[in-house]
């Protein structure tokens, strides 16, 4: 299952926990940080960005 974010999207899109950029994670439903790294799930095309539901790399 691949991520369906538009570009534009992903790039004003933040992590809620360091603020820093979000980046897809290889072919799966994920959206990891460039900053502290925590993975957060897509559901449904939308990205979850709760710290309580990433996991840690």
């Amino acid at each position: 299952m691949t991520v369906k974010i538009d570009d534009w999207l992903l790039e004003i899109l933040a992590c809620p926990a360091c603020k820093a950029a979000l980046r897809v994670e290889g072919e799966s439903a994920e959206l990891a940080c460039t900053g502290c790294g925590l993975i957060y799930p897509v559901r449904d095309d939308i990205p979850v960005l709760l710290v309580d539901e990433a996991r840690k790399p």
